[in-house]
């Protein structure tokens, strides 16, 4: 069975480019993040920060290619591990049928107002399951 994955799709603005004229490196992480809004909603359906259930660990970008200006991008989201309270977000980003970058975000599951990692649901873990890169 193939992977399941999250996918966005956009063209890069102008202000997305550097004086070199590729997509500057800081755009990435962004981008990332900007495509993670389908597992937020695991946790949080509605999206509203004052429920929000979720804190970023630690991230990772990786380069395999230079990306362009007016060229289609695409985001592959997975999941990339699932643990007891954390998990990996694995991403990539395709433009004209090449991976040009990929990247990782450990994500915890957070109670705020005890400041602390919980579990994550059964049912979460189940969905999460689908998306799994292997």
């Amino acid at each position: 069975m193939p992977n399941q994955y999250f996918v966005e799709s956009f063209s890069p603005r102008f202000s997305d480019t550097d004086a070199l004229g590729h997509i500057n490196n800081t755009m990435v992480p962004i981008w990332f993040e900007g495509a993670r809004d389908d597992v937020f909603k695991w946790f949080t359906p509605n999206l509203d920060l004052s429920q929000w259930k979720l804190i970023l660990a630690k991230i990772e970008v990786n380069f395999h290619g230079q990306m362009f200006y007016e060229k289609e991008i695409e985001i592959r989201t997975y999941i990339g591990r699932i643990g007891g309270s954390s998990f990996d977000v694995y991403q990539e980003i395709w433009q004209q049928n090449e991976l040009r970058s990929s990247g990782n975000a450990v994500m915890v599951h957070f109670d705020y107002q005890q400041q602390k990692a919980v579990k994550i649901p059964q049912e979460i873990v189940d969905k999460m399951s689908e998306y799994l890169k292997v």
